[in-house]
């Protein structure tokens, strides 16, 4: 199974889980399997249409996502994906 990182902003919709594993075929299956079983981070990850936000980065592996094939990035059974949540702030 593809593995997910939790991080640790999100970790509260995952009852403090800093993991999440699920069998799938992309990293949007895998991605729709994480927001099905913790309902909390359905709107935090993915729109209306059910698509990954623009503003969340996901990598696989080291690989951003949006520079491989987007949510239809196909991933093996050992893949290891990371959530990297949007941080604003700074001077202005």
């Amino acid at each position: 199974m593809a593995q997910v990182i939790i991080p640790t902003p999100l970790r509260k919709f995952t009852n403090s889980q800093a993991r999440f594993e699920a069998a799938g075929n992309t990293v949007q299956d895998v991605l729709k399997a994480l927001s099905t079983q913790h309902q909390g981070l359905k709107t935090h990850l993915l729109d209306e249409n059910g698509e990954l936000r623009s503003f969340v980065r996901v990598y696989l592996g080291d690989e951003d996502i949006n520079f491989l094939q987007k949510g239809a990035t196909p991933i093996e059974a050992n893949s290891i994906i990371s959530i990297i949540p949007a941080i604003a702030g700074g001077i202005v």
